[in-house]
């Protein structure tokens, strides 16, 4: 059986305690695409850590944890993190890297920061991580996929990619010899033997895993509306975030993926640049993001405060669309217990016209939010572990979310620990 869980927002919707949590009952987790530009937070028994390039996956021991072929792999962050779990008491992790993933290289995190220097006031909000260098790179072919590491010719390539990338610094960015040839073959080479005992070939590893019946969690990263094709370009991120991308880069046949749950907040926050529909400015904002998560709404990779919005049915109930969501989990709820009203934003009026179509992204600018106002539960909800005990308000507000976005809700989270999740008509109990 084959699981994708994706983001169905901008990202931030807290998938890493979701994934946690799935993982419990999963035999193998796929960390799909992305790099290390962004990162699922989780708590549980060893304590509170936010994972970047690993699985969520790795706090199982019986769990395997893969980062697949279209992932942007970072070895350094990779290995500063398996020393960081090592350092915590976390048992060694069963941790598998595709052959056929690409290195993500530190010239790509250089570029990242001098092209969002270049661009100025007219930046994406980069997290300044090489993705969109990398991304560049492997679509213009000049990449390290990691078995090339062991080809004969791997010196030619080397030297072949120094010369293309000094040509670019030097004529984009006045800077002369960003590279030297005997500089990243000593990397290279050094990478290849620190690799060589979590390499492996991932399509046959995963047919044979899917022959077997094994439960496999393909893990997003990011969320729908930061798809490269059909999120806010080009506010995006470089790769797929859908569940769809997850087959390719698993190489998993599509029809293999029985359920896709979208994570999506009980309000709205994103990180990064471009239109952000109902963005909260005042002191309502400040409370939110004050109240939000473990430690308030701030971006886990970058430290930025999120921006904040009112739960908008309209961005979601697209991003589920696209992900092809089967079912919903919504976190967060507990946050709003102070309030007496909660604003919903129903529709977007757009020029004097109302739509409940989230649009492309040359009209997110002058889209304004629609309001309904729902009920306050005006309570703590955190200690409740039964949908049948939470307060009316709120199951009329869970309710009310989901007929808007036509997807069932079926998990609940209500706090950032592993036991503070409500199960709602799901398998997954």
């Amino acid at each position: 059986m084959v699981t994708a869980i994706t983001g169905g927002n901008f990202g931030d919707e807290g998938k890493g305690k979701m994934t946690d949590l799935l993982a419990a009952k999963a035999d193998i987790v796929v960390r799909f695409q992305g790099g290390a530009n962004a990162g699922h937070t989780i708590i549980n028994d060893y304590g509170k850590f936010t994972l970047h390039m690993l699985p969520s996956g790795v706090f199982h021991r019986h769990t395997e944890n893969i980062i697949a072929s279209s992932a942007a792999f970072d070895p350094d962050d990779f290995f500063n993190e398996l020393k960081m779990l090592k350092e915590n008491g976390i048992p060694e992790p069963m941790v598998r890297v595709s052959s056929r993933t690409q290195l993500l290289l530190p010239i790509h995190k250089e570029q990242d920061k001098l092209e969002e220097q270049r661009l100025g006031k007219n930046s994406f909000g980069s997290t300044k991580s090489g993705i969109a260098p990398f991304y560049s790179d492997k679509y213009a072919k000049r990449n390290f996929q990691i078995s090339e590491l062991y080809s004969s010719n791997i010196k030619d390539k080397i030297r072949c990619f120094c010369e293309d990338k000094n040509k670019f610094f030097n004529a984009f960015y006045g800077v002369p010899n960003a590279l030297y040839v005997n500089d990243l073959t000593d990397y290279l080479m050094d990478l290849r033997d620190k690799l060589t005992p979590y390499l492996f070939d991932c399509p046959y590893y995963m047919s044979d895993a899917i022959k077997s019946d094994r439960h496999i969690l393909l893990e997003g990263q990011l969320g729908a509306l930061r798809d490269v094709d059909n999120g806010i370009y080009p506010f995006v991120t470089s790769s797929s975030p859908l569940a769809g991308f997850g087959s390719v880069s698993a190489a998993i046949p599509p029809y293999e993926i029985k359920s896709i749950i979208s994570v999506i907040k009980a309000y709205s926050t994103c990180v990064g640049a471009g239109a952000f529909v109902g963005e909260l400015f005042d002191e309502a904002a400040n409370e939110l993001r004050k109240r939000g998560g473990d430690s308030g709404e701030y971006g886990a990779k970058t430290g930025r405060p999120r921006r904040i919005a009112w739960f908008d049915c309209v961005s979601a109930r697209y991003g589920c669309m696209v992900q092809g969501a089967t079912e919903v989990a919504l976190t967060m709820l507990d946050v709003l217990g102070y309030l007496d009203k909660i604003p919903v934003c129903v529709a977007y009026r757009i020029n004097g016209e109302i739509t409940e179509k989230f649009p492309e992204t040359y009209l997110l600018d002058d889209a304004e939010p629609v309001y309904e106002y729902l009920d306050g539960w005006k309570c703590d909800i955190s200690d409740i572990c039964s949908y049948d005990d939470l307060p009316e308000a709120a199951k009329s507000y869970i309710e009310f979310i989901e007929k808007r976005i036509g997807v069932p809700i079926t998990m609940i989270s209500n706090g950032p620990k592993r036991d503070q999740i409500i199960y709602r008509n799901t398998d997954y109990k």
